[in-house]
């Protein structure tokens, strides 16, 4: 009889104080017995107590259980879906902050006369700031603001939004010239969800208007239409705070834990998990050394093919507990390793007797 899944108790079993009767059974009739029962050369036992998850591919059970699985036996395909699927926008669906906000940035202080200019590598600090209006804002307040900016709270407010605002209407000026192209993949996967009725959504710290341009020009207006924005000021708090993404679920109608995000920076994974979502990175320019250890996967792109690096299937495939991660119903063939190491113990009738009721089923 072959098995490739052997589940070992990792406690002795109690003896019985109701029972008079103890038997004695040689170790080696009850090696005979049991080995009959349940034992194969595919079996796999995890031989060392102290640490039942030391053998490949094993899992500790609540009950003190280990299942070891075959290592020739690979998860099954996809057969799920995701409910929706959410993509950051700067750096995800367009690789735009080097050349694209980065630009509009400078080009507005120049307009503005305001003696800044943001180089590549003080942007690429500027990125862990989510929000474009909160980046100048924290620029400002450390490195001191200009002698053209207000001096009280509000109007500093009021300052950084006609800033912004400038900036915005220069970037979608690029975006309507089409000088910053999409992302390889982007349209292959958005095309592949939208076929099979699978929600998308873009979630953005950018303004909404900046976002509806790429999605609109780049992405075409039939595609457009069919996919809802989330960006800007529609939430109070930015990324690395969940709340874009929560709101996505909600106006979507669809539970966190079946979403799938595709975004590119460390600040986005971390509100795309704290939303209780999976996330994928596809890194870009500037974000290409971040720590993305929470990830549940990581590429340099999406990609078309013949480079196609993941597609709609792998997605779904994320969601889909492996039954590494899930608890089996336990079979009836059980083996104790330690009744196996005992030599002339003594086993109480009760427990003896119900492991053979249990083994028979």
């Amino acid at each position: 009889m072959a098995s490739s899944t052997v589940i070992c108790p990792s406690t002795t079993p109690s003896s019985s104080t109701s029972h008079s009767r103890n038997y004695y059974y040689s170790a080696c009739i009850l090696r005979r017995h049991v080995r009959t029962l349940s034992f194969s050369s595919s079996s796999r036992i995890s031989t060392n107590r102290a640490s039942r998850t030391t053998m490949p591919g094993s899992k500790s059970y609540r009950s003190g259980f280990t299942k070891c699985f075959s290592a020739s036996s690979p998860p099954p395909p996809s057969l799920s879906l995701p409910s929706a699927l959410l993509f950051d926008c700067d750096g995800v669906l367009v690789d735009t902050e080097k050349d694209g906000h980065r630009i509009s940035f400078n080009d507005t202080f120049a307009e503005k006369e305001l003696g800044v200019t943001w180089d590549v590598d003080l942007y690429g600090e500027l990125l862990k700031i989510g929000g474009g209006k909160e980046r100048m804002t924290a620029y400002f307040n450390k490195t001191g603001w200009p002698e053209k900016a207000p001096k009280g709270e509000e109007e500093r407010k009021q300052f950084i939004a006609s800033l912004h605002k400038r900036k915005t209407e220069l970037f979608m000026a690029l975006i309507e010239k089409k000088l910053l192209p999409l992302r390889p993949g982007v349209a292959k996967l958005i095309d592949q969800a939208l076929a099979k009725g699978v929600k998308v959504a873009v979630c953005s710290t950018s303004n909404e208007k900046a976002v509806s341009a790429i999605v609109s020009c780049l992405l075409g207006p039939d595609r457009a239409e069919k996919i809802k924005i989330f960006a800007g000021d529609v939430v109070p708090r930015k990324k690395p705070d969940p709340a874009i993404y929560v709101l996505a679920a909600t106006t979507l109608g669809v539970e966190p834990s079946s979403c799938v995000v595709v975004e590119d920076s460390a600040i986005g994974l971390a509100a795309a998990k704290a939303a209780g979502m999976k996330c994928i990175v596809t890194k870009s320019g500037y974000t290409a050394e971040e720590d993305f250890v929470n990830a549940d996967a990581v590429f340099d792109c999406i990609g078309d093919p013949p480079e196609e690096r993941f597609d709609l299937a792998f997605c779904g495939s994320l969601l889909e507990k492996h039954p590494r991660d899930e608890e089996p119903e336990m079979p009836r063939i059980v083996a104790s390793q330690l009744w196996l190491e005992a030599s002339w113990k003594t086993i109480n009738v009760d427990n003896f007797y119900m492991l053979s009721i249990w083994i028979r089923g």
